[in-house]
């Protein structure tokens, strides 16, 4: 099932089924966009026709965050909660090494991607896992894409924060081998410790973004967006 969140699609997928559907994308060959849709994705999306095109065309729209929920909820989807970044990036390296998936890590300042490969190794000696800091600049893609080659890389994960990532993912996919590209945003940071991620208790109850604002107040004008999304969201109806 999908719901259109002020005209973005979400898949009405929890945690397991999102990775259910990875793994299938993974077998099936080719090239595929999976994002990690928030509601500033989906303000983004209805003033930046290039970033609503990418994510209509990607293969799978999962709810990055409880204001996607919430939203999709509204219109008939049962989710048991959001699947973030963050979250979907431990279990997806553990499905990588049982399956055998070689993992590549794109992204993030210098030595986080590299870090964050090691953790997991450690974790999953079996995890076939590569990383690289790379760019959104056109001008770096041949590296990276010399890189993602060589490692015969099949589940991609691209940190460079949207709209960025998934424009990124959209212009080189035919480029790669077979792969599948996640954009994950900052979640090589959360992972590594380099930045403070919300208690279990304020990311259940939905209030990480207040979490977010007290440690990191240069968000507030990213975050304005968030009553003018609520209102929109209930002015639409279900």
């Amino acid at each position: 099932m999908q719901a259109r969140v002020l005209g973005v699609r979400v898949d009405c997928l929890d945690m397991k089924a999102a990775l259910d559907r990875i793994e299938q994308l993974v077998d099936a060959g080719g090239h595929h966009l999976i994002a990690t849709v928030n509601p500033e994705f989906i303000m983004r999306a209805r003033r930046d026709r290039e970033f609503a095109r990418v994510l209509e065309s990607a293969d799978l729209c999962l709810a990055d965050g409880t204001g996607v929920v919430w939203a999709a909820r509204r219109q008939g989807c049962s989710m048991t909660g959001p699947v973030t970044g963050t979250d979907l990036i431990p279990p997806l390296a553990e499905l990588c090494a049982a399956r055998g998936f070689r993992l590549f890590l794109l992204g993030a300042a210098p030595g986080v991607a590299a870090e964050l490969a090691s953790r997991l190794r450690a974790e999953h000696p079996q995890l076939e896992v590569a990383a690289h800091p790379g760019s959104p600049d056109p001008s770096s893609d041949g590296e990276a894409m010399a890189l993602i080659r060589a490692h015969r890389t099949q589940v991609l994960l691209v940190a460079f924060g949207a709209p960025k990532q998934e424009l990124w993912i959209d212009r080189v996919k035919d480029s790669l081998d077979p792969a599948v590209g996640i954009g994950v945003g900052g979640a090589f940071d959360y992972l590594t410790g380099r930045v403070q991620r919300a208690p279990a208790w304020m990311r259940r109850a939905g209030l990480e973004w207040l979490f977010r604002l007290f440690h990191q107040p240069w968000r507030a004008r990213r975050m304005a967006v968030l009553p003018v999304y609520a209102f929109k969201v209930l002015s639409a109806g279900k």
